[in-house]
């Protein structure tokens, strides 16, 4: 092969099957165990969605809730506007890493550029992920950014490689929203299995540090996977 794939054999790594992708072909389904798997260039890993438990109008009311909340400016629910409503499955990295002999720990990072940097904070619901469906893949955003560059963010905060034991990425069920408020638009995501809402740029009731704060969050990972890319 020669699309980027090792030459090789590449092995399932729920059952340790061997697998045979066709050229090009980064989506996989196991023939031995049916497990999916995402092939990133020499790395397999698991490959998984989460099921939204909200529809659009549901996630809007999160939304609502959230703006009602403490957070935010006096009625921002009442006094903003909702200009763009949109749904994807939006990939993030999962990695699970050991602490000691015996803790385990994980971790996400985004697998595709967002502003929304908040999302990071993302956790998994007590639900159980599912094997990555294809049908999806029309509402699925692909991923851009390469898992070694997670690494690197992960090896950064003190956790080596060699302390992760399993790869995955997840496509979660995000709402993005778009509204406006006193003439400035803000972006906002709901996560469609919790109706947990992520903005790090919002009419907060102290704005400037939310706003300064976001601000350099959205700089500093749109521009780092570049720098990332130039080095290599």
């Amino acid at each position: 092969m020669n699309d980027g794939f090792p030459t090789g054999d590449l092995y399932c790594t729920q059952c340790g099957g061997e697998l045979h992708p066709d050229e090009g072909q980064i989506f996989i389904t196991c023939p031995y165990c049916t497990s999916t798997v995402y092939l990133d260039k020499s790395r397999v890993v698991f490959h998984w969605y989460l099921a939204p438990t909200l529809n659009g109008d549901e996630a809007r009311g999160s939304l609502a809730r959230w703006m009602a909340g403490n957070s935010t400016v006096k009625d921002l629910d009442k006094k903003s506007q909702i200009i763009e409503q949109s749904f994807a499955y939006f990939p993030m990295w999962y990695l699970k890493y050991r602490i000691g002999d015996s803790k385990e720990d994980s971790w996400f990072y985004p697998a595709a550029a967002t502003s929304v940097t908040e999302i990071s904070r993302i956790k998994l619901p007590a639900g159980d992920l599912r094997k990555y469906d294809h049908a999806l893949e029309a509402q699925s955003q692909s991923p851009t950014v390469p898992l070694e560059t997670s690494l690197k963010w992960l090896a950064q905060q003190g956790i080596s490689e060699e302390q992760i034991n399993e790869r995955s990425l997840v496509h979660f069920p995000l709402y993005f929203f778009k509204y406006s408020y006193q003439g400035d638009h803000y972006s906002a995501i709901v996560e469609g299995a919790t109706g947990e809402v992520y903005a790090n740029i919002y009419p907060a009731k102290s704005e400037a540090p939310y706003r300064l704060a976001g601000f350099l969050a959205a700089i500093t990972f749109c521009v780092w996977p570049l720098f990332q890319s130039w080095g290599e």
